[in-house]
């Protein structure tokens, strides 16, 4: 329940988070803590809209190596982690490589990302550009699961009963 609610909003105050969950404030916090040292929660953050922000081209580039040693790999990854206008970026299996997300204020500078790219091994670059989203990024599909299994407490000390 805590996760659900955190990706229907995570701005929420700990206070409200609490009162929505059910738990204390101090539980809450706890648990938000936890989920964050634990690497279930990566990051809290605002998401923005492209074009809103500047950026009115957004393109899906399918990228292909021309050489797939790890010297090579590296300094395409390198580059890739770099740019900045790369947003998002995945290695994947199939026909390519990888498949970026590219943002670009104008065709210039989204050339001059194509090219970079092609200088620093991306053999076949395919680009896609996007028109509309039909379906923003989602929340994931969390069951409903007891609060003890799904996400951590505080520790308490169990005591022994007399034998």
């Amino acid at each position: 329940m805590l996760l659900t609610e955190l990706q229907a909003d995570a701005d929420r105050t700990n206070v409200e988070l609490a009162r929505l969950v059910g738990l204390s404030p101090a539980a809450t916090l706890y648990r938000v803590r936890r989920l964050k040292e634990t690497g279930v929660i990566r990051v809290i953050s605002a998401r923005l809209d492209p074009a809103a922000a500047g950026f009115p081209l957004q393109l899906y580039v399918a990228a292909t190596l021309g050489r797939h040693d790890p010297r090579s790999t590296r300094v395409f990854e390198d580059h890739v982690r770099a740019l900045p206008q790369i947003i998002a970026a995945d290695n994947v299996t199939g026909e390519m490589d990888y498949l970026l997300t590219v943002v670009a204020q104008d065709v210039t500078e989204l050339q001059q990302v194509l090219a970079s790219l092609a200088t620093r091994g991306g053999q076949r670059l395919v680009s896609y550009l996007r028109l509309e989203e039909l379906k923003p990024p989602s929340r994931l599909p969390l069951r409903p699961t007891t609060s003890a299994a799904a996400e951590p407490g505080p520790r308490t000390r169990q005591r022994r009963s007399p034998s």
